[in-house]
Formats: structure tokens, sequence, C-alpha cells
């Protein structure tokens, strides 16, 4: 696997951070709460819904010791059995700390399509975290996340009572190779993982097809405006905050819109210098990215995520893949 310097640098600066926020869980209303990590677990969002008799938690976190302040968050608020974790899209934030709610009883639930992708996605995160930022060791990284539960299409999670938490996987790929949203049809909420960071930059990698990560941003777009699907919906994405189904796809088909016409004009005024974009001289201009995605979209929380992930665009779009 090939990984640039400007790779290797800079998400060992997420490891290190120091100096940001802390983690937090806070109420999104009386069922539904939301705990954040801070910038070492890349400020993810999980979600846990307490039915009443059983909980779901959406999204497990980056790494186990964070998924356990999920599941201290969880135990504060009810001593409810945890029953599931949905799994949103394969990516490591997403999957690597399923184990944790596994051993409080809870089943894991992803699509097919992301059940098959972990494998891969884990494989190609553990090189780049264990061999080329050496952050773990094959010992320290979580291991290989398991699938309890899959489905195909849509899936209505077994609940006690009347309690219901609709699975939908849609027909596009999002920021992954493959999207599941969660709807909760009680609270009008509708958890979207990474395809919507609204108000916040978003992770611009691509998903792993064939070894490599590339970003689809028409298949992006398209996954965005499946979420009209549910019109009185709130989106609760996996950063940045809530808000209505129609403004929140506007919004991120506006933020995608502006970041691929943000790298093409920056790789036109490099010119002859161009091919700067495209190696181990990347890394100012990456930065560059970065500062100008922030002065694009100043309301914006975590511009860091342009420059970690900029590079897969960056790629696509002026190296040719």
């Amino acid at each position: 696997m090939a990984f640039t310097m400007r790779q290797t640098v800079l998400v060992l600066g997420v490891v290190l951070a120091v100096g940001c926020a802390g983690s937090k869980a806070n109420l999104v209303d009386a069922d539904v709460a939301r705990y954040t990590s801070d910038a070492n677990g890349f400020d993810t969002h999980s979600f846990f819904y307490d039915t009443g008799a059983e909980v779901v938690v959406f999204d497990a976190q980056f790494t186990e010791a964070e998924a356990e302040k999920v599941l201290a968050a969880i135990r504060a608020r009810t001593g409810n059995p945890i029953r599931y974790v949905v799994v949103t899209h394969p990516n490591p934030d997403k999957f690597n700390g399923v184990a944790v709610f596994q051993r409080e009883g809870a089943k894991v639930v992803a699509s097919e399509a992301t059940a098959a992708a972990i494998p891969a996605v884990h494989a190609y995160k553990k090189y780049f975290w264990v061999n080329v930022v050496k952050a773990f060791t094959e010992e320290t990284y979580p291991g290989q996340a398991t699938v309890d539960v899959t489905f195909r299409g849509t899936y209505a999670l077994p609940l006690e009572g009347d309690a219901k938490v609709e699975l939908a996987e849609l027909k596009h790929a999002g920021v992954a190779t493959t999207q599941t949203v969660a709807y909760v049809p009680a609270r009008k909420a509708l958890i979207v993982g990474d395809l919507v960071h609204h108000q916040a930059h978003a992770w611009l990698e691509g998903g792993l097809r064939e070894g490599k990560v590339v970003p689809d941003m028409a298949a992006w777009k398209a996954a965005v405006d499946e979420l009209a699907t549910w019109p009185d919906a709130t989106v609760y994405g996996g950063r940045g905050e809530a808000a209505p189904v129609t403004e929140a796809i506007a919004a991120q088909k506006r933020y995608l819109d502006g970041m691929v016409t943000l790298v093409k004009g920056y790789a036109v005024e490099l010119g002859d210098r161009k091919a700067e974009l495209c190696g181990d001289a990347a890394a100012p201009h990456h930065a560059e990215l970065q500062k100008r995605a922030a002065a694009a979209f100043p309301e914006y929380a975590l511009p860091y995520m342009v420059g970690y992930s900029v590079y897969g665009l960056v790629n696509q779009l002026a190296c040719g893949g």
C-alpha cells in the first residue's frame, strides 16, 4: 500500500492532538443522545436511542477505549440492555469499537455490502496505523469487526413493544462505498453517519475500491438526495450539527460542489507546478487547500478534516485518480 508523507504526518497529528475539546455526551431529545469524541477520535458522533426497554447504538467509534466512553455515557442514563449497534458505513471510526458492545450482549447490524467491505477496509487502515504511522502495534490496533446481522435493502430492527428503528441501504455510495441510514419514527430522527457533516467539513478521502481510496462525488450527492425520502426528518450526521432534511441536503451538496470547484481551480492556478499535487511535495498544497476551504466555508467546524483527507479528492481531480 502506498501512502504519502503528507498522510503519515497529518494523521499522526490527529493521534497526538492536544488542546482540543474533550469527549462529551449531549442530549438530543428525551430518548436520543449523542456522544462526541475529541479530535483523537476524529470528533466522531455516536448516537444512542433508549426505547424505554432497550438501547440501540449508531456507530461505534475508532477505538475500543472511545467505545467504552460511549458505553459509560449510556450507563449514566439508563440500565436498559444494549440490544443493537448499527454500522452506517464501512469506515473504522464507525466499526472499530463494536466489540465493546458485543461483550455487553449487543448484536452488530450492517448491510450486506458494509459487512463485505469491512475486512478490506480494516486491513488497509490497520496497515497504515501499524506499519506507516506506527501509532498502534499488531496487538493494540482494534481487531477486525464482526457483524452479527446483515440485511439487504431495508430492515426493521426487532424491538420490544411499539418501538421502531428502520434501516435503509441507500442506492448510491456516499463518503464510503456503501451507505446505510437509520430512521427513528418516534423522534423523526434520521441518522446518516458521515454522509452529512452539517456545518462541518467533510472527509474527502473516498471509499476503498480495489485497494485504492477514490471519492465519487456524483454518487455522494445522489445519496444525499435520497434523504428526501424522509421529508419531515431531522438529519443527524457523523460530525457537525443536526438540521432539517431539506436544509441538510442543500448544504451538503453545496459544500461538495464547492470543494470540487476549489480543488480544480487550485490545480489550474498551479499551472506547470500541478505535478506537485501528486507526490510527497503535496504537503504544503494540502495545507493551502485546508486554508482555502476554511475561508470558503467560514462557518464550518473541523477544517482539519480537509487537510487530512483532501489528498483523495486531489488525486482524483488532478492526478488521474
